[in-house]
Formats: structure tokens, C-alpha cells, sequence
């Protein structure tokens, strides 16, 4: 098995095409080296990161202060399972519970699971505290969300790809129009088994989706209006992706259930968690929901060191400037340009709309041609490219990657 370590580019994608389940279309590019905003294929050939495993590497590739904190405990202690205690879980649930204004955190592994707990925690907060009958609780979500791929969570996407041929489907969410607080508050009102309503504050697989000002404030005072919890699926936008700590920050919004993962690890070891107040956590009692991996001693340390390096190196200070920077350069070039229709986004999560249909082949195209320039980023929903770097981000770099991205996109003006 010695030879495979020096695979070659094709070598290493018809390996994974032969002995993969073909369940994603990477850009064909190899990655076996990254440091900072960087990576390196196995060729050696160095790119911008541009869209930092969806944002689970806000930190940077290897982070030292992240994987000194894994390897340290990696020799320590890995795992003992909720079967017993270890000695970093309760120090992991202090530090994230004062570090994002919490009583209580229940840890899991990925964000799927996590936005699953959630859902849990809420359906059981119903039945106990609000009062619906058992089995009626509804779960109001949003059209063209993404909350991962498990069968409850494809049940209510409205992704064809994602729920074709996976039914039948769970009940219990109703779908409205994302941004929509007409059609929110008309379910809250018709509806007395709404217990929850979930929501990104940003849709990002979607395409960078930001809603209106004042949406997220005004859809928490709605759910308080009518004692149904506001569940915020930060995976994606949180841990300073958007400018501010959360997203939901903007609008100074607490949410009832807070869901995080990706850079809650800083992209070194899977980490998610839910977080509530008591009055909500203290439903879920012994055996009522669990993992082997979740809370493990290494996902702890990991958690406290990514959320140190956030706070101590202003990361998302550094995403509110250089995002702001990011939209006004990119738009100097649209309005000189048919062929990107608009940037949008906050922080430094963006996107760019390509003046195309969503069948056509042009983003990845453009997304092949920015990899020959050295920048790597992906296309979302046919005709969007995502762009979303590492925040330990300079300003140098930054106007480096809008120069890259600015004469990929001219070599496909008509």
C-alpha cells in the first residue's frame, strides 16, 4: 500500500470513482496539504481555499493552536462513551454555554444530527411544556432550506435530488416562503401544534439567500407571540462566517434552540451541539437521545480550542471588513459586466449569480477555469458560485482573490 502515497491527481479520482459511492461531483482537483487559506494538490500546485469545506474551516487549514489541542488530547484520551464521565465534556459545556449566553449544550457530532436533536428537543418540549397532544406537533420550516440529508430532513426539502426515491417521507413540517413573515405568522395563528419554527438565518446552499432587514428579529417576536420555539441552524453561518459571532447577531436575536457544527471544530475533528435554556434542555432526561462519539474528550478539546481562536484572533471582525471589501470590489466589475447578474451575502459568506439558466454548464465551467488560476470554489444550485475563504483572511489576499475571480469571470464575457 506504499505506492499510494504517491498517487497522482487521476490516479487518486479513479480510485474514489471505482470504490466510492458516487453520492457527490467533486471539482476534479486532489487536495493533500493545507496551512492557513492555502491548499496544495498532490502535484504541488497551491490554490486560494474559497470555500473552506462550507465553512467548517473559519479557522484556516490546520489551525496549530487547533490540532496542538486534538493531538494532545488524541494521546490522552479519545473516547469513553456516555457510559461514563471524562474530564474535558463539563469543562467543553461551561466554556460553550458562557461563550454563546447558553444554560445547557447537548452534544453530538455533525450538523445533521444536530438540526435532528434539535427537532427532537422540540417535538418533546410540546408534548411536556407547551401541551399539544402526543404525535401532533408540527414543525413550521422554510422552502428551499438545507438542513442535511438525513430521511427526516429530506422529507421536508423541496431538493428533488435530494428526496427522489428516499420515501416515504416523515410527517410533521409545514413549508412557507423563506422571508416571508406573512405566511409565518399565518401558520402560528391558524395553527395551535406548531411547536417550532426552524430557519437558516442565511440559506446558504440555496445560494447565499439573505433575508430582508429585521426578518429574523421580527420572526423570534412572532414565535414568542404564539409560545412556539425559534430554532436557528447556525452549522453554516455561524462561528463568525457572517461578520458577527452568529448570524442571528445582526438583529440581536436569541434563539430558543441554537444548532451549530462545521467551524465549531475548526474543520479538525466532526464537532456539532445544540444549545438551550433550561426550561427547554431539561425535557430530554436518560436514554431519550445519545451518541457513541458525541461529547468525546478530543471533540472537546478541539471545541474550546476553535472557539478560543475566533474570539483571540477578532475572526469575525475580519469578516464583516473583509466581506464588505469583497462585495464593493466584486461589484466595480459587475457593473461593467452581462454576465454576473449580482454578488450578495454578509461577512464573508457570498455568492455571485451568474446571468445564466440553473441547467447550464457555465458556473462549473468558471469554477474549472478559476482552479487552473489557483482559486478554489463550487457552484451551487447550477448558475450561483459560493464564496466563502478561510477568515484568517488578509486584506492582501483577499484583493489577490478578487483579482483571480475578476479574470476568470472576463475570459467568459461574450
Amino acid at each position: 500500500m506504499a505506492s499510494l502515497d504517491q498517487l497522482t491527481s487521476q490516479e487518486a479520482i479513479d480510485l474514489e470513482n471505482k470504490y466510492g459511492a458516487h453520492n457527490y461531483h467533486p471539482l476534479p482537483v486532489v487536495l493533500s496539504k493545507g496551512e492557513g487559506v492555502y491548499v496544495w494538490d498532490v502535484e504541488g500546485k497551491k490554490y486560494y481555499d474559497f470555500l473552506s469545506a462550507y465553512s467548517a474551516v473559519n479557522q484556516g487549514h490546520c489551525h496549530p493552536r487547533i490540532v496542538g489541542a486534538m493531538t494532545k488530547q488524541a494521546e490522552t484520551l479519545t473516547l469513553t462513551s456516555r457510559a461514563f464521565h471524562n474530564d474535558m465534556l463539563g469543562k467543553y459545556e461551561k466554556f460553550a454555554c458562557e461563550f454563546f449566553g447558553f444554560d445547557k449544550l447537548l452534544p453530538m457530532n455533525t450538523g445533521a444530527e444536530a438540526v435532528e436533536t434539535a427537532l427532537k428537543i422540540c417535538r418533546k418540549w410540546a408534548y411536556e411544556v407547551k401541551g399539544i397532544d402526543e404525535n401532533e406537533a408540527e414543525i413550521v420550516v422554510c422552502e428551499n432550506n438545507f438542513h442535511g440529508r438525513t430521511t427526516t430532513i429530506i422529507s421536508f426539502s423541496n431538493d428533488p435530488v435530494a428526496r427522489k426515491n428516499f420515501g416515504p417521507y416523515t410527517k410533521g413540517f409545514i413549508k412557507i416562503a423563506y422571508d416571508n413573515l406573512e405566511a409565518l405568522e399565518a401558520e402560528l395563528k391558524s395553527n395551535p401544534n406548531i411547536a417550532g419554527f426552524l430557519a437558516e438565518p442565511i440559506q446558504g446552499e440555496a445560494g447565499v439567500f439573505v433575508p430582508q432587514e429585521g426578518y429574523l428579529a421580527k420572526a423570534k417576536a412572532l414565535c414568542e407571540k404564539y409560545n412556539v420555539l425559534f430554532i436557528a441552524d447556525e452549522v453554516q453561518t455561524g462561528i463568525a462566517r457572517t461578520g458577527r459571532l452568529l448570524a442571528v447577531d445582526h438583529e440581536n436575536v436569541k434563539p430558543d434552540l441554537l444548532v451549530l457544527g462545521k467551524a465549531l471544530s475548526g474543520g479538525a475533528y466532526p464537532v456539532s451541539a445544540v444549545l438551550a435554556d433550561n426550561a427547554i434542555m431539561d425535557v430530554i432526561r436518560p436514554g431519550n437521545h445519545g451518541s457513541t462519539f458525541g461529547g468525546n474528550p478530543v471533540a472537546a478539546a478541539v471545541a474550546i480550542a476553535a472557539l478560543e481562536v475566533v474570539k483571540e484572533e477578532n475572526l469575525a471582525e475580519n469578516a464583516e471588513k473583509l466581506g464588505k471589501l469583497f462585495r464593493s470590489e466584486l461589484n466595480k466589475y459587475i457593473e461593467t459586466t452581462d454576465l454576473v447578474e449580482l454578488v450578495r451575502g454578509k461577512g464573508l459568506l457570498n455568492a455571485i449569480v451568474i446571468n445564466d439558466d440553473e441547467e447550464s454548464e457555465t458556473a462549473w465551467n468558471i469554477c474549472l477555469a478559476l482552479r487552473d488560476n489557483g482559486l478554489l470554489a463550487k457552484p451551487t444550485h447550477g448558475n450561483i458560485i459560493r464564496f466563502a475563504p478561510p477568515l484568517v483572511m488578509n486584506e492582501e489576499q483577499l484583493l489577490d482573490c478578487v483579482s483571480i475571480i475578476v479574470k476568470t469571470l472576463k475570459q467568459f464575457e461574450k
